[in-house]
């Protein structure tokens, strides 16, 4: 019986370790590594700034909801919003991936993740826009383009967000 028992106890464990791993491999190239979150606060919304020399700017905007939602830019986890929200940052031309991920306890939400791309060019800025809503019985999760109207709109009417990774 006692071995029936640690027998068990082995699969139960190794089957733990298994559903870890998968949920490591499952997070997308563009995202950080498994495990990070992040604290955000919100501040006094500020003006749209203009991009570095030879940089592009990009804003991350989140207009509902009072959740955290965390980006992630070319494999490296860099802010997050929290409630009506925005932060920005500064990227070198080329090619980039974005991944949004709903930063939650709750493993049905935190396993959602949501992909973009862009190709940067210096002196343009980009908005993208986080999202969360239901409709009828499904969850949907995304992260958008907005075109340079809606987006400044959207990024001069929100809190900026200050965010930091939790210790």
């Amino acid at each position: 019986m006692r071995m029936l028992l640690l027998l068990l106890l082995g699969l139960l464990a190794s089957s733990a370790v298994a559903q870890d791993r998968a949920s490591i491999a499952a997070v997308p190239a563009a995202c950080g590594p498994f495990g990070i979150n992040f604290d955000a606060k919100r501040e006094q919304a500020q003006p749209i700034f203009e991009p570095e020399s030879g940089k592009a700017l990009v804003y991350i905007v989140q207009d509902y909801g009072s959740l955290t939602i965390k980006v992630g830019l070319d494999g490296a986890w860099i802010g997050a919003n929290h409630g009506i929200s925005h932060f920005s940052f500064s990227v070198p031309p080329g090619e980039h991936h974005l991944c949004a991920n709903w930063q939650s306890k709750i493993a049905n939400y935190s396993s959602r993740y949501s992909l973009a791309n862009f190709t940067a060019v210096p002196g343009t800025i980009y908005y993208f826009r986080t999202r969360v809503w239901i409709s009828q019985t499904t969850l949907f999760f995304d992260i958008d383009p907005l075109n340079s109207d809606e987006g400044r709109y959207l990024a001069t009417t929100t809190a900026l967000a200050v965010s930091h990774p939790k210790k």
